[in-house]
Order: C-alpha cells, then structure tokens, then sequence
C-alpha cells in the first residue's frame, strides 16, 4: 500500500506537470511514511511541503491540487490536508486485508527487499583472538552482527560471513607460552608461572593434551627456562618484561619447529572451541581468515610495496611509518619496526587491502567500542592505497555487563575469571541470549540481567514475543481437536472489522517497511520494537475477543489473521536468531 500511494503521488505531480501547473525539479524526491496515529491515517507524505520552495507555492495549495488530481482511488477511503500541508491517507478497511493474502502467500519471503540487490557486501565480526574461550563480552558482537548479516541478506544483498583469526603476535605468544609452562608442570617442573599469563584451567586441559600425545618431546628444566628472566611483577619486577622474556625462552629452548608445535595446538583447539561455541550461538561463517596467512602469502609486504610506490612511508629512527596524518589521522603509524618485524597495523592494511581486492563492494566490521581509534587509521590507509574508505564500514558495540541478583559481575579474561559464552547460553537459553543482545542499539551501554532473561513471565520481552507465537499454534491445536477445518486460503476476511483487528492488519502492512530500515540503519532493534508492538495488540486482541465462535466465517476470518500475524512473528525471529516454539 505505501508504494501504491508513492505512485499516486508520483502521477499526480506528472499530470499537473504535463497539465502546466507546475515544473518539477528533476528526480523529485516523494517520501511516504507510515502515520503514528491513528487520526493522522495510515500513511502520510511530506511531498507538498519538500516541493513548495522550488515551486514557489505555499504547501497548503500544492497540496489541494495533488489531493484534487488524485481524486478518489481504489483502496484509499479518504486523502486529508493537515498542519502545514502534510497529506494523509486513510486506506479503506477492505484494502488493508489483502496484506493478509500477501504474508500468506509469501510465508517466509514476506517483508524480503531488493535494496541491496546486485551488491556485495563482507560482513566481519567477532574476530576475537583465539587465546581463550568466547565470553560474555564477545556474544553482543556475536548476536550484532549475525543480525546485521541476516538482516542486509533479507533484503537484497549478497552477504559473505567473515571471521579473521588473530593467530599471530603477542597475545598467542603469550598463549603459546602459558600452555608451555603448563605443559612443564605436568612434566613435573616446578614452575612459578607468570602473572601476565594466561590462567584459565582450559589452559591446563591444552597442556595436558600436548603431555598426552608427546610425553616429555618439549620438557626442559624449570632451572634452564628461568635462568636470568627479569623478575615478575609481584617480586618487584615488570610483568610485560618478564612474560616477553619467557616467550623469547621458549622460542630458543624449543626451536622454530617445536616451537611451532605447542603453539599451533593452543591456536587450533582455542579456534575450534570458538567456532563451535559460535555454531551452537546459531552463527557460522563462510570464511575464517587467518591473519598469519597475510605473511605467509606475502600480502603484508605488498600493502608496505603498494604505499611506498605511493609515496606514502618515510623512515625515522631505524623504523618504516606511515604518513596517516595526511588523510586525517591524529598521528602518522609504524608499518615496520626498527627490528625489522612489521606491526599488527600493517596486517590490517593488508587484510582490509586483501577484502576489496576480492571485490566486495561494501565492507563492513562489527568491533567493540574500545577499537574506536582504530577507523581512522584502516581508513587512511585505504584511502592512500586508492580504495574508496567510505565502502568501509565501522559498526561499534559496547561490551556488555552481566547482572545477577541486581549485582554485575566481575570478570578478567587473563585470569580466566569470565563467564563463557557457553555458560551463558546453557544458562538463560540460546534464544534469551541472542534477543537479549540486540534489544538496544548497540553503541549503547548494556547491562545484561540474568534474572530477567531466565524469567517466564511478560516481563521477560523475549517471551512475552514468544508467548504470542505459541498461542497462535495454540489456537490451530484448539481447532484441529474440535474437528474445525479452517480454510486460510479461501476465508472470506471481511469480518474483521474491530478496532484491534484493524491495528494488527496495519502492523502487518508495516514488517517490509521497518526491516528495510532496520537494515539500511544497521540496528537490529528496530526489528525488535515492531515485534513487541505486534506481539502487544495480538495479546490485547486474544484477551479481549473469542476466536473459535460458532459463527464459522468470523472463526475463519479471525483464525487467519492469527495465522499471518504468526508467521510474521517467525519471520521476524528468524532474523533474530530466534525460535518460535509451538508451545510454552
């Protein structure tokens, strides 16, 4: 209906123009939108008062002649001028009940778009390093951009599911080496381990699988692998100087060889636990890049090559920097360091050079609020490599907090004091989770309350939505043990005249509208909003009205509008990530 009165307002401006009355400018921009009240319509356009000034008309008489050369069509009860020179439409009660025809007969593809059609469009998120499991903090990130991904997918674009594996640098040497000293322990070296390790007891379960399978390959004396290690912090020392110098022990002690042995157990297990914590979270990826590969295949090197011939890269103090002040960073960045290693800014120069070079024409990272400084960087350096930045696409989310008993619980993932992902999950339910985390925007702060999302009750959004669901499955079960035969399909709707009738079958007009938007905006709550308004007036109308009456077309009528509300509520879900059980 909005597009059929987009295009009543269309050939209304095309009549008077041709009629002489007015000259449009070109490619007149005609906006149609859905009211928020009632006594405004159902729909209502601006297009009166967007072209008053180049027409040099006072909106309200624009109005009246696009009103008047419209007439009265088919479907539209009345057309209003309000305020300034806003037109309302009001659509006739018989026209709303063809969106019923509409979702049944699109069932699942009903509110699917086309915006994105012909675009391709790389999707990254979580990306989290593979040197423990994922925690809380990851499933917002998780829950976001799965949601994004379903959402641009549902209207149009052709979505590739990235996740990048950091399975280089620092933090899995750190990771390599913890499971290393570990390792030794169960060897039976006494071993003070590092403070700046890490802690968590899957640590322990690593090493002991790399004990299992090698017996004492790797064992080297706890004397030997301390001798002249800068103190730890807690003996007065510096604790990054004392785990950087346990990592360059291990890595002599063991050579490049074994070395590489006890670190890729750690990476591969830790990325295995990921993926199918992420697999169980219902997201799964078309890709897992790894960062390595970015050295292996010599694309670090053909990013620094490319910037140079640029003109780009200076060196100073020993070191290759890149001029990123001159595209509007705060300060220029080092892309190789005095000790000839390039830096983790450079792999990503590579890898975002790596995702346009295969041809996606929008790219878009999903990262945490606490990598903010990082888009002007990446975005210089596409911009110096001759890629279009503004095609990158940074969506940031804020970490979540978890509550229990109105108390947030603390956690650090070094000292392997987090709840995982997997608990949680196992906690509140893989559907509480998933709703829980794209229920704000999520630039906003969020504090994730365990009691409510573990609550079956109306207050708990969640299932109050799915409540909905199952009690339009209800309904059918209720008709199928009485004997009643309803025929969706051919059921006469003219019965459904009542005031909360009318509300659902104009938010049912609205799914396409809002997912569309929720999906060119990047925030998934949208979709969330509509669905608790949807799931509200179904409630409202099931308490306040029969549904299976003797009267057997008002039965039919009433039981198919349950039905398409349904499968809008599924629709919707789905996009989600979310069930929508048959029973509660």
């Amino acid at each position: 209906m909005k597009q059929a009165i987009h295009d009543l307002i269309a050939q209304a401006l095309a009549a008077l123009e041709q009629a002489e009355r007015i000259s449009l400018p070109a490619a007149p921009n005609i906006q149609v939108t859905p009211s928020k009240e009632a006594a405004q319509g159902d729909y209502a356009s601006n297009v009166a008062l967007a072209l008053a000034r180049p027409l040099q008309m006072a909106p309200r008489d624009l109005a009246r002649l696009i009103v008047d050369t419209i007439g009265q069509p088919p479907g539209v009860e009345r057309i209003e001028i309000a305020g300034p020179g806003f037109i309302n439409f009001f659509v006739a009660s018989d026209a709303n009940l063809e969106v019923v025809r509409r979702v049944l007969a699109q069932g699942v593809d009903y509110g699917r778009g086309q915006d994105g059609a012909g675009t391709r469009v790389q999707v990254e998120f979580v990306s989290a390093n593979p040197t423990g499991p994922l925690h809380v903090g990851h499933g917002r990130g998780a829950a976001y951009g799965a949601t994004v991904a379903n959402l641009l997918a549902f209207v149009g674009y052709e979505v590739q599911r990235e996740y990048y594996v950091n399975d280089a640098g620092r933090q899995m040497d750190i990771l390599g080496t913890s499971t290393w000293l570990r390792y030794l322990d169960l060897c039976g070296e006494t071993i003070d381990f590092p403070s700046n390790g890490y802690q968590g007891d899957y640590v322990w379960d690593i090493a002991a699988t790399l004990h299992r399978e090698n017996g004492d390959r790797f064992r080297h004396p706890a004397a030997q692998v301390f001798a002249d290690i800068a103190p730890d912090a807690p003996a007065g020392g510096d604790k990054e100087e004392h785990i950087d110098e346990l990592i360059a022990r291990a890595q002599t002690l063991l050579g490049d060889a074994d070395y590489r042995v006890v670190f890729d157990l750690a990476k591969d297990t830790l990325v295995d636990v990921i993926r199918d914590d992420l697999h169980a979270f219902g997201v799964d990826y078309d890709r897992w890049f790894s960062e390595r590969s970015l050295a292996d295949d010599g694309l670090i090197e053909i990013a620094i090559e490319r910037l140079s011939e640029r003109g780009h890269l200076y060196e100073q103090d020993g070191a290759l920097w890149f001029r990123s002040t001159d595209f509007g960073d705060e300060k220029d960045r080092v892309v190789r360091r005095e000790n000839g290693h390039t830096t983790y800014f450079a792999s990503d120069i590579a890898y975002h050079m790596n995702k346009f070079d295969r041809g996606f024409d929008r790219v878009i990272n999903v990262w945490g609020a606490d990598h903010h400084g990082y888009i002007a960087r990446v975005k210089a350096s596409l911009t110096a490599l001759g890629y279009a930045a503004d095609e990158l696409e940074i969506l940031l989310f804020q970490f979540a907090n978890l509550y229990e008993n109105g108390k947030m619980i603390a956690m650090s993932t070094r000292s392997g004091e987090f709840v995982t992902l997997k608990q949680l999950r196992d906690d509140v339910g893989l559907d509480a989770a998933r709703f829980f985390y794209v229920m704000r925007r999520s630039d906003h702060h969020m504090d994730f309350d365990l009691d409510l999302a573990r609550e079956q009750s109306s207050d708990n959004p969640v299932y109050y939505l799915q409540y909905a669901h199952a009690r339009i499955q209800s309904v059918l079960r209720q008709c199928a043990d009485k004997g009643l035969t309803v025929d969706t399909a051919g059921a006469d709707l003219a019965p459904l005249g009542n005031e909360h009738e009318q509300a659902l079958l104009r938010q049912l007009e609205l799914f396409p509208e809002r997912v569309a938007t929720a999906a060119r905006r990047r925030e998934p709550h949208l979709v969330i909003n509509y669905l608790r308004e949807l799931a509200n007036q179904f409630h409202s109308w099931y308490n306040a009205h029969q549904f299976i009456v003797d009267d057997a077309a008002l039965r039919d009528a009433r039981v198919t509008l349950a039905v398409a509300v349904g499968q809008v509520l599924r629709n919707g879900l789905t996009l989600l990530g979310v069930g929508a059980p048959e029973q509660m």
